[in-house]
């Protein structure tokens, strides 16, 4: 098997050929008026980031966009309520890098974000973010350094918006939960999930 890894990007480069030349001019130090508009109507994003205990994915959304543009090169997160195990912005406080990529429905394009980050508790910019009455307990404000767009090939190859609802069959948390924790109660916590969830979603 370690035979087959490929252990150096020259020897990388060299399966895989020239990049495409729109692969390489899509790329924008700034949030563009094209850019901005695809960012603003996004209400999903995933977000990366990279620690000492390793890497993280997270998916962030909001009833709205699920960031604002505070400048050109500056973009605000907020950090809605959730479980409290911050595996973000724990990497954002000792790192600081960061990859956001922005979905929409129905678009088998996506547009990406690198920078780097930092968590801010700044009433000024938490205060531009409100949803029934409650405020983020933090902000993560992005510094962006590149943004560009995803070709569709690996959204159309998963069918993700045409397939339908293929989640029969699926664990549920509370079976996933329940997995981990033999004594742990998974079908109580599925039932009662939907009224914590209403209670606790800002």
């Amino acid at each position: 098997m370690a035979d087959y890894v490929v252990k150096d990007v020259a020897a990388l480069e060299a399966l895989y050929g020239a990049p495409a030349k729109a692969s390489l001019i899509k790329v924008a130090r700034q949030i563009t008026p094209l850019y901005r508009k695809w960012i603003m109507a996004s209400r999903l994003c995933v977000v990366s980031t990279v620690g000492p205990d390793g890497t993280d994915g997270s998916p962030r959304g909001d009833d709205g966009p699920v960031v604002q543009e505070l400048d050109e090169t500056t973009l605000l997160l907020p950090d809605w309520r959730g479980n409290n195990r911050i595996d973000t912005l724990r990497n954002i406080v000792t790192d600081g890098r960061i990859s956001l990529m922005f979905i929409i429905p129905g678009s088998h394009n996506v547009v990406r974000v690198n920078g780097t980050a930092v968590v801010s508790l700044d009433p000024d910019l938490l205060g531009r973010f409100k949803q029934k009455g409650h405020h983020p307990r933090s902000v993560v404000m992005i510094t962006v350094a590149e943004v560009y767009s995803q070709c569709a090939r690996a959204l159309l190859r998963a069918r993700i918006w045409t397939a339908g609802d293929e989640s029969t069959g699926l664990p549920s948390i509370g079976d996933l939960l329940a997995e981990q924790e033999a004594s742990f109660d998974g079908a109580a916590y599925d039932t009662g999930w939907a009224a914590r969830a209403e209670q606790t979603m800002w």
